[in-house]
């Protein structure tokens, strides 16, 4: 399948958790910068990324502590191409949803380089 078939897919088809942060991110609700969600960077399809700010935001199920290398080696690989990334866990997200979005927000205030 190809890489914009397969993030369609996953866009037509998000986790519980997904949809509660795409709720969150979408419609430039963080401080005016547009997330995607779903969004192929070659090889990968990362879960929430702004272009502008070269910002990922990953999600982690239980899945990921079995696939802890390679994760490490995904997030290597697109800090090479100049993103920053940022993971949470699902049930971070789930219980801490406002604790995560000011975890982004502090993020993005440093990226900019703008103060609260």
């Amino acid at each position: 399948m190809k890489l914009t078939a397969k993030a369609r897919s996953l866009r037509q088809n998000q986790t519980d958790v997904e949809y509660l942060l795409w709720q969150k991110l979408r419609n430039r609700q963080v401080l005016n910068f547009k997330f995607r969600r779903q969004f192929p960077i070659v090889p990968f399809i990362v879960d929430f990324c702004c272009l502008e700010l070269k910002l990922i935001i990953e999600l982690d199920g239980s899945q990921h502590f079995e696939q802890a290398a390679y994760d490490e080696e995904r997030s290597f690989y697109l800090t090479q191409r100049g993103f920053k990334v940022i993971r949470f866990w699902n049930n971070e997200v789930i219980e801490n949803s406002e604790g995560v979005l000011e975890k982004i927000y502090l993020v993005i205030l440093e990226i900019t380089g703008r103060e609260e």
